[in-house]
């Protein structure tokens, strides 16, 4: 990773017509914008389908895209549907917001649509997607069946030969449910063609897409209704211990995310495969990856099932760089970013320095007096790192500066050399700009100088998170030229040169046991 710049820019938070951001026009308008800003990179959040808390942290899925995000105009572009069919749907009522209840009311049957005319088709590369992908897709596919027919509902509480995942009752199921399966399957197809067709518009002009894997999935997923062997769960497929952080100065009681944990006995008998997969397949849909919470792989920290608190959980050690040396001997050398935040042992500093990869510096966090010792201040920082101003889960740097506590942002003004005339948030980009990190991302957020009520979220927190919408007048040319100008003074540009093709047709073979 050559020294450079990128966005982070949710596809959410895209102005598209219809209710969300999606991977059409308003995708390739911001590729556009980052191409004219000197940027290399468009970092997205997790791209499946957004479950409990319209969380992207909390997908049903961890190979599954978002169908929010299938744009329906380029649909219509390609014969899949009609003008008539979804121009005059109730996509919200402000075009700032997603209005996820909305969504889930309009969209599906929009979709529906779409996918019955892919039946009739059977368009080139559909059978081709079934095959390569059958080893998440099925599950998946029937998982998201059964919650419909279940009205919703976690798949804890199915009829027992279902929850079960026993194979007799599922041949079943498939047969009965293969209308809503099919959809399902289909609605998977059409948001592959466009996330490819995306990807290929953005490497054509010079950016690549960094994506983002939570390290624990969603307690009410297929990833852990089809594969529970992997899992801290007891004999009913209820976990055992949860994740969460223990209590600290920031959080009194600690934060109880609930997400059931791996079993690393399990994973390491099976040679790490079911974690393999999951990395090969986010580089089919990006060029760098971010994993969450890198420190948990070192050791993670479990909490008792039931438990309302994280007071009670304990530490226990994790794979380490055991786990990311057979992903490397399998799939090859990838660029992958570790997001080393959070409280970090001589342990965890050590198993990232192993990796090899590059951690995260969060300029936000230099200037707390309570967080010592994690060199969050640019004269301690390493080329091999990413710096942010300040991520989605911090609040905007507008809103820091004038809500922080005593002390925070004098520290930030006198160590900074801010001033008001340039904009305390082009303060931090400018420093952030300016330091050794070879890659500098930038919320959109702090590039507008926007307050907390575009907040992208606040962590241990439900309601209200992962709404915000830019508009397109933010997108201007006034600002394209300014962030290019400040990519040239700090060496940010990227580098002119042709690129050989590559065929994102060709797939790696998915690893098995």
């Amino acid at each position: 990773m050559k020294r450079s710049a990128g966005i982070l820019m949710p596809i959410s938070s895209l102005p598209s017509p219809y209710g969300i951001g999606t991977m059409g026009q308003a995708a390739r308008d911001f590729i556009d914008f980052c191409e004219k800003s000197g940027q290399s990179y468009w970092q997205v959040l997790p791209i499946g389908p957004t479950g409990y808390g319209d969380s992207p942290y909390q997908s049903f899925s961890s190979n599954a895209g978002n169908p929010y995000f299938i744009d329906l105009d380029d649909l219509c572009a390609e014969g899949y549907l009609k003008k008539d069919e979804y121009v005059n749907e109730k996509w919200g009522s402000d075009p700032g917001r997603v209005d996820y209840g909305q969504l889930y009311a309009s969209r599906f049957p929009v979709l529906r649509k779409a996918v019955a005319r892919i039946a009739e088709v059977r368009p080139e590369g559909y059978h081709t997607f079934l095959r390569d992908n059958a080893y998440w897709l099925n599950d998946y596919a029937l998982f998201m069946a059964e919650k419909d027919a279940h009205g919703g509902q976690a798949y804890t509480t199915w009829e027992e030969d279902i929850r079960m995942h026993r194979r007799d009752a599922l041949v079943s199921e498939r047969v009965r449910l293969q209308k809503d399966v099919d959809f399902y399957i289909g609605i998977q197809y059409l948001f592959f063609m466009q996330w490819k067709k995306m990807r290929e518009y953005a490497h054509a002009h010079g950016v690549s897409l960094i994506g983002d894997v939570p390290i624990y999935v969603s307690p009410d997923s297929s990833d852990i209704w089809g594969s529970p062997q992997f899992f801290q769960l007891d004999e009913d497929l209820k976990p055992t211990g949860v994740a969460g952080c223990p209590p600290d100065a920031f959080a009194a009681d600690g934060q109880l995310w609930g997400n059931p944990l791996y079993d690393w006995d399990r994973l390491r008998e099976d040679g790490y495969t079911w974690w393999v997969n999951r990395v090969r397949y986010q580089f089919e849909f990006v060029d760098v990856l971010r994993i969450d919470h890198f420190r948990g792989f070192e050791s993670y920290f479990c909490i008792p099932y039931g438990d309302t608190t994280a007071r009670n959980g304990v530490w226990k050690k994790g794979p380490g760089a055991e786990l990311f040396r057979t992903i490397e001997q399998r799939i090859g050398k990838v660029d992958i970013i570790a997001e080393d935040l959070g409280f970090l042992t001589p342990e965890v500093i050590q198993m990232v320095k192993d990796t090899g990869y590059p951690g995260m510096k969060v300029l936000q966090f230099a200037f707390d007096p309570r967080d010592t010792g994690s060199g969050y201040l640019p004269h301690l920082y390493t080329p091999n790192s990413v710096v942010y101003p300040g991520t989605h889960d911090n609040q905007t740097i507008t809103s820091w500066m004038s809500d922080s506590p005593e002390g925070f942002a004098d520290h930030a003004i006198e160590y900074l050399h801010l001033d008001k005339k340039e904009g305390y948030n082009w303060g931090f980009i400018r420093s952030s700009y300016g330091s050794v990190s070879q890659l500098c991302v930038v919320q959109m957020q702090d590039i507008l100088g926007l307050d907390d009520k575009a907040r992208m979220n606040i962590p241990s927190t439900t309601g209200g998170n992962w709404t915000w919408r830019a508009s397109k007048k933010h997108f201007t040319d006034a600002l394209a030229a300014k962030l290019h100008r400040m990519s040239e003074i700090y060496g940010r540009l990227p580098e002119k040169k042709e690129e050989p093709s590559v065929d994102t047709d060709v797939r790696p073979a998915v690893e098995t046991a």
